[in-house]
């Protein structure tokens, strides 16, 4: 299983920065070729469903998944969302941690995922992947406005 850690600092306030990054649909922005949807629609909630779908035509897949944990941040506690991967084609989970700090929030973005077809031993490369893609995409949904990522 491949497994990447990625934290961010920003001055968002932990109620913002949890927000943005439980925006699913606005996740796909920075994912080549993926567009998401979510079926169980909005707002996320424990039990939401949505679904990213990547690649072209033919070649595309779907990899849904399902919140089975939703505790956002509140009266200075970490806001918690937990993700099952339920694909024919990737499995795993996410966690993502948005903790308040005293200049505004931190995130916590672990993964574990399994992608058939893909061998064990392309674990480190894929990891090393999912932590450059899911950083930028990090990056860019806590950004500012004006800043160069947003």
């Amino acid at each position: 299983m491949a497994v990447f850690r990625i934290e961010r600092f920003s001055p968002l306030p932990a109620a913002e920065a949890w927000r943005r990054v439980t925006d699913w649909e606005r996740h796909a922005a920075q994912v080549p070729l993926t567009a998401i949807s979510v079926p169980t629609g909005l707002p996320s909630q424990l039990g939401t469903v949505f679904v990213a779908r990547t690649g072209l035509g033919p070649l595309a897949f779907d990899d849904p998944m399902e919140v089975v944990r939703w505790t956002p941040p509140a009266g200075g506690r970490a806001g918690v969302c937990q993700l099952e991967k339920r694909g024919a084609v990737v499995l795993g989970r996410a966690s993502i941690d948005v903790l308040p700090t005293d200049s505004g929030s931190h995130v916590v973005w672990v993964e574990e995922l399994r992608v058939r077809l893909v061998p064990r031993w392309g674990d480190p490369l894929l990891a090393s992947a999912g932590r450059r893609m899911f950083g930028k995409v990090l990056d860019t949904l806590l950004a500012s406005p004006g800043d160069a990522h947003g």
